[in-house]
């Protein structure tokens, strides 16, 4: 399996809780728009310095106003190359695209870092939407990528936080017996119980948060099976 490894550039801290993707609007649908407005957990606060122009899309091709400069403002979606946001405008509210070069903020490199940010996000959202995990995605992203694992363990130390995840498929296959009715004497088969046997298991290790080690193993000799006796009979 060939895995990734992310840039861990502007990830903000997040917690081991399991949480549900926010469903997406069917306005916030471009697949080159990363939309800060669903994660919570991840957001940009920006001063406009320079009155600057407003545009519909992130292209730049429709004008919809000006915004005023000397706002403070909450970036709801980015690309490289041009930030949403929401304020007031030479006539009103407005809402749209503006260029980089009209923000300023407490580091002078925060054009750069908002640039790999959106790199890293589109990458994991490539990912998700592959249903994979790689090395530097954080619990949340497996989360929405592999859903809730099958079980989890945590460790605290001097050194840090480390968890563990595992996800385990199981197949199941079903034992008959032949019995003989006894008022007819006919023949049928009888469901006696059903094995459970671990057919795969992907175990995601984390550090501070963080995929740290990612471990394939499928199951090849029956090892490892649970039996479940349910009260079935039929006949055929």
């Amino acid at each position: 399996m060939k895995w990734l490894t992310l840039s861990l550039a502007l990830l903000l801290p997040v917690t081991a809780q399991i949480k549900r993707p926010v469903r997406k609007s069917l306005l916030d649908n471009d697949p080159r728009v990363v939309y800060l407005t669903e994660m919570p957990d991840k957001q940009i606060e920006l001063m406009i310095i320079k009155e600057a122009p407003v545009y519909m899309d992130p292209d730049g091709k429709t004008k919809v106003g000006t915004i005023v400069a000397n706002q403070k403002l909450k970036i709801e979606a980015i690309t490289d190359k041009a930030y949403k946001v929401r304020g007031k405008g030479t006539r009103d509210g407005i809402s749209g695209w503006v260029g980089p070069w009209a923000f300023a903020s407490k580091d002078p490199q925060f054009v750069e870092n908002v640039k790999k940010f959106y790199h890293r996000q589109m990458e994991v959202n490539k990912v998700i939407a592959e249903k994979q995990v790689c090395l530097g995605m954080t619990t949340e992203e497996v989360a929405q990528s592999l859903g809730r694992p099958t079980k989890t363990s945590a460790r605290q130390s001097p050194a840090g936080q480390s968890s563990k995840w595992e996800f385990i498929e199981m197949d199941e296959q079903k034992n008959y017996a032949t019995a003989r009715n006894q008022q007819t004497g006919e023949l049928y088969r009888q469901l006696v119980s059903v094995t459970q046997i671990e057919k795969s298991k992907r175990v995601i290790e984390f550090t501070n948060g963080i995929v740290s080690a990612i471990e394939d193993s499928e199951q090849r000799d029956g090892a490892n099976v649970r039996i479940i006796v349910p009260p079935v009979i039929f006949g055929w």
